[in-house]
């Protein structure tokens, strides 16, 4: 058993052992650890255990020290020289016309080299760029080209299924990821569909490869002649992840069946003829689900749930039963039950002025505009147009013995006339209308 502790170097999630020399390190806090390029600064991501002597590579590099508030210090001064170098380097490799895209700048814990990440479609000869970034910094330059797949790590970001980068989240390592892997989970080929933002396929699908390398040695292959509980057929699609595979029986071809893989007696594995297959008389039986298994503490809860609601729902139902037999037994009552005495006056009130009988027509001798006889009266200028005749109204006796002319055939009612009669006669006069001699 060897005695390790685990760090993270930013950029990246990958663990590397190192040796504590009998320091404690609790999980969180930063240290100096010896590398290959130097010291440099880490953060520990789990502190002091054994693991086996398999496991680890020797020799193990040594831990320094516990980072101090001058490491701090340094680290961050480090970072803010990082910032500008990777701007002055942005604008050399714009004089210089280079094709390539700067990525990231990377600084060791003492400064003494600086390295620039970048990415290119080709070749590049940079190295009259090396020798301006040395005389600008006054340490050792190293420029390394990495491609898409690092790049998306380094900058990181959000994937399509709204998680962050798996490779910049979790893998150590990139995987490597095929398009047959897509045709085995029957994913749709669209490059736009099975690409990550680096544009190479997606590292998830490797993920759950081997559970569907199982699943697909458990299933019949598309165009197998199988036998089914209802007879003879060929398998059409087949549904991996449930087992499942659509059947097109011999007897009914016009509308194809679904089964479970249980259900099917292969004859014929994949595309062929079926010469020479002899089909079985005892066919397949009939898959049966499982019954779900109801948990102890669903059923009580279920049980508790059941009491409580006949508790709530018993005093309401009473109450409210009540009040709608009040209710309805009051519009019984007051519809055609026994009724106070008092109860009909109101009633036979609003029914007298319902049944009033309607206000007799004021005759027209009681108006003083109206008492001169029609005969006398000028007619207006304008011909009016002839209507069908109407049948004349009886018209009451005017004031002092006088009754008025009967209607011609083509004039308007009385009252009609009388009005406009009444206009036209003010008109000539001023207004002003004779009264009628008593």
């Amino acid at each position: 058993m060897t005695e390790i502790i685990g760090v993270r170097f930013r950029g990246g999630p990958k663990e590397y052992y190192f040796d504590p020399r009998g320091i404690s390190v609790e999980p969180g806090k930063f240290v100096i650890v010896e590398t290959a390029q130097g010291q440099e600064y880490a953060r520990c991501v789990t502190g002091n255990h054994a693991v086996e002597d398999s496991e680890v590579v020797q020799p193990l590099r040594a831990l320094v020290r516990v980072a101090t508030e001058n490491d701090q210090r340094t680290w961050e001064l480090n970072r803010k020289r990082e910032k500008d170098a990777f701007g002055i380097c942005q604008k050399k490799i714009a004089a210089h016309g280079l094709d390539m895209k700067l990525i990231r700048v990377e600084s060791n814990f003492d400064g003494s080299k600086i390295v620039f990440y970048f990415t290119s479609d080709g070749r590049v000869d940079f190295r009259a760029l090396v020798r301006d970034l040395a005389s600008e910094f006054h340490a050792r330059i190293e420029l390394r080209q990495i491609g898409v797949r690092d790049e998306a790590k380094m900058l990181g970001g959000i994937g399509i299924c709204g998680r962050p980068f798996c490779c910049a989240e979790f893998l150590d390592d990139f995987i490597p990821v095929s398009i047959k892997m897509a045709k085995t989970q029957n994913l749709s080929l669209n490059p736009t569909k099975i690409s990550g933002t680096c544009g190479r396929l997606m590292c998830c699908l490797k993920y759950e490869q081997d559970a569907y390398e199982d699943a697909v040695r458990r299933c019949p292959k598309q165009d197998s002649f199988v036998l089914t509980p209802d007879g003879p057929g060929n398998i059409t699609n087949v549904d991996i992840l449930r087992e499942q595979a659509v059947v097109r029986l011999d007897d009914q071809p016009e509308s194809p069946r679904r089964y479970h893989n249980c259900e099917l007696n292969v004859l014929r594995n994949g595309k062929g003829s079926r010469d020479g297959i002899e089909i079985p008389r005892e066919r397949p039986e009939r898959y049966r689900a499982p019954e779900e298994e109801t948990d102890e503490v669903e059923l009580r809860l279920r049980d508790e749930a059941r009491e409580l609601a006949a508790m709530l729902d018993t005093p309401q139902d009473e109450e409210g039963g009540e009040k709608r037999r009040s209710r309805r037994g009051g519009r019984g009552r007051r519809r055609g039950g026994d009724k106070p005495a008092n109860a009909d006056a109101p009633k036979q009130e609003s029914g007298e002025k319902a049944e009033k009988p309607d206000k007799p027509e004021r005759p027209k001798q009681d108006r003083p505009r109206q008492d001169k006889p029609k005969a006398d009266r000028p007619k207006a200028d304008k011909p009016k147009a002839e209507r069908p005749p109407k049948a004349a109204k009886p018209k009451p006796e005017q004031a002092g013995g006088e009754s008025t002319a009967p209607q011609a055939e083509g004039e308007k009612s009385a009252r009609r006339r009388s009005h406009r009669g009444g206009r036209n006669h003010r008109k000539p006069n001023g207004g002003n209308a004779p009264k009628a001699e008593e």
